[in-house]
């Protein structure tokens, strides 16, 4: 992950989960009547609560429940939660606004011969009013064009819910109808219902027909202005990725507020055709059951929480008969999976290969060999090879898809026929660092891994295969995602060969915080015979639904991890019995983000918050400039 994308990532910080409709509607009394409590005067505390839950709370009560059913008659996608949600919103705007006015209009009067003498009166509180109406049709216009991707016009319609039924309730309890007052439409029904003054506070009674246009083109101008500010944010998605950013947003929140999967089908509008190696490396007992399969799509389980790959090796460890062990591929961003259904092809993919591989009983024992800062641990079945790639104590993250294919096709020219590359994924620090250790193509750690697993290809191709003993072991941990840990906890492999025992550790987690990985290699490596052992990941995303920064240390004790991995390892060691092992690769055809996709689309949307909040700014700024235009006009 870039520190570009580790921006992106760390957006989700300031998303949170929608409230249950119910909790925001009790919310919105308790706001209604402690505004009501603040703003009228009824010589009755009772009196005044009821003031405001009444006119405060109902139009935010009606919005609550009538703006997701309107948008779904139109074929929008808010859900009552979210309906409820921004109506709370909306009213807090309001009386935010009308306590500024209140504020503003008691620090600007003077005292006069015969008392205080405002400069800003009534008149003054109630235009605020107004404004703050037409600021939460603009603001509910944006939600609903951003969710429900309606256009402009239609989601007008259920944005205006709130602003329609505040002003209706205006007109009612002001008594502006008697400014219409004709002998047909008096009467005492009209009276009744459309003409209620007496019951209203006396702040009411400056309301004029007028103000009612005013509210109008207010609306107005503040639609245009969300209209406006959405074209010009969204020309550079159009530009660089054929999209709209309102499916991006609307995508993101819903994701992170209520855990939709609308953000993937913004990606799948982005992804691209992609065809990848799956390989899989299975044991098992004589009778013919399972004992562990290293599986290996060249995937990158990504790109955060369960969206996408997001929850591959979990997947992956659900669908098999034996302890699986699902570590990190040589991939980057670039090749997460678009939709979590890409991940069913991949899973198909798996059983061919495993359908297809011919079990032997001979192995080879493991061999490291070291080039530059890239160091390989290697180790033969039959005619193929396992490779697990570190560049520890040295800060790595992802290598990329060609680096890895390039290694592969190094090891196959000393005639292997398949070869499993992993990258163990086992050190970094963090999104800190500008390098963030990255292996890219044409860089020198590249070639360096290239010739180490060269090294390791060449030792091997004509070491003895010798009868296999294996054992597995799997502790799930204490842990949970937000501590760096996922669900697959720490799982263990022990093979021997030629009475030499090779440990493959695996942790569910994204990378390791600096000296975790030598400080575990050091543990299990004290243990009565193990001979060699490496540390990896599964560079699990669920880890990364919140925090972009979770690595495998950073909030878990490294010597209760140490601990945990020791106890998995001798429990291994126990369990060593005869095997028969192999490995086949299958390629599944998949949809990925796709070539530079994920920086295009990590920068884009980077730019677009540091850019938005000041055009944002400007927007309303102008906005509001108008709007004392329009009120001195009218």
């Amino acid at each position: 992950m870039t520190t570009t994308q580790g921006n992106l990532a760390g957006l989700s910080q300031y998303v949170f989960r929608t409230p249950r409709w119910y909790t925001s509607l009790s919310f919105v009394l308790v706001v209604a009547a402690v505004t009501g409590i603040a703003v009228f005067d009824t010589a009755v505390v009772l009196g005044d609560v009821w003031q405001g839950v009444f006119f405060v709370g109902v139009s935010t009560v009606v919005a609550s429940g009538l703006t997701s059913v309107v948008d779904g008659w139109l074929g929008g996608r808010l859900t009552p939660n979210r309906s409820s949600f921004l109506a709370l919103t909306c009213e807090v705007i309001v009386v935010v606004t009308l306590v500024a006015a209140g504020v503003i209009a008691r620090l600007t009067q003077f005292v006069g011969p015969v008392g205080p003498v405002p400069v800003l009166g009534q008149n003054f509180v109630f235009d605020a009013l107004l404004v703050g109406l037409a600021s939460i049709f603009g603001v509910r216009l944006f939600v609903l064009m951003s969710v429900s991707r309606h256009r402009p016009v239609l989601a007008a319609i259920p944005a205006a819910v709130q602003t329609v039924v505040a002003a209706v309730l205006l007109f009612v309890y002001s008594g502006t109808l008697r400014y219409f007052e004709v002998s047909r439409l008096s009467g005492p029904l009209v009276d009744a219902y459309l003409a209620r003054q007496e019951q209203a506070p006396e702040e009411f009674l400056v309301v004029v027909p007028k103000d009612f246009l005013l509210l109008a083109v207010l609306c107005g101008l503040y639609a245009v202005a969300v209209v406006a500010f959405v074209r010009v944010i969204d020309r550079p998605w159009q530009r660089s990725l054929d999209v709209s950013v309102l499916d991006f947003v609307g995508g993101f929140v819903g994701h992170m507020a209520e855990d939709t999967d609308e953000l993937e089908s913004f990606f799948e509008e982005i992804g691209e055709e992609a065809v990848v190696p799956v390989s899989v490396l299975s044991a098992r007992r004589p009778d013919g059951e399972e004992t562990f399969r290293l599986v290996l799509p060249m995937i990158h389980p990504g790109p955060m929480g369960e969206i996408g790959g997001g929850a591959l090796p979990v997947r992956l460890a659900r669908d098999t008969d034996g302890l699986c062990l699902p570590p990190h591929a040589t991939a980057g961003h670039d090749f997460n999976l678009v939709t979590d259904r890409e991940v069913d092809t991949v899973l198909a993919t798996v059983e061919e290969a495993r359908d297809r591989i011919e079990f032997e009983t001979g192995a080879t024992r493991s061999v490291r060999t070291s080039v530059g800062d890239a160091t390989v641990t290697g180790q033969a079945v039959g005619d193929d090879l396992l490779v697990v790639t570190t560049f520890a104590p040295g800060y790595a993250d992802d290598v990329e898809y060609s680096v890895g294919l390039s290694a592969a096709a190094e090891a196959r020219s000393s005639g292997f026929e398949d070869v499993m590359v992993v990258d163990a994924h086992n050190c970094n620090d963090g999104l800190s660092d500008g390098d963030l250790g990255h292996v890219v193509p044409g860089s020198t750690r590249s070639f360096d891994l290239m010739r180490a697993v060269e090294a390791a290809a060449e030792e091997l191709t004509d070491a003895p295969r010798e009868p296999v003993r294996a054992g597995v072991a799997w502790t799930r941990t204490e842990w949970t995602p937000e501590d760096g840990v996922g669900p697959l906890g720490v799982r263990v492999a022990a093979l021997e060969v030629d009475d030499q025992t090779t440990l493959y550790v695996l942790v569910d987690g994204n990378n390791m915080e600096p000296g975790v990985r030598g400080r575990l290699v050091d543990a299990v490596t004290a243990l009565d015979g193990v001979d060699r052992a490496e540390v990896m990941t599964t560079d699990n995303h669920l880890v990364n639904a919140v925090d972009s920064e979770n690595q495998v240390g950073d909030r878990v004790d490294v010597d209760r991890l140490a601990a945990v991995v020791e106890s998995a390892a001798r429990d291994a060691l126990t369990d060593r019995k005869p095997v028969e092992v192999g490995m086949a690769t299958e390629h599944a055809e998949v949809t990925v983000f796709g070539n530079d996709r994920t920086e295009t689309l990590a920068s884009t949307a980077n730019a677009m918050v540091s850019m938005g909040f000041a055009l944002a700014g400007v927007v309303a700024l102008a906005a509001v400039s108008l709007s004392i235009i329009v009120f001195l006009l009218l």
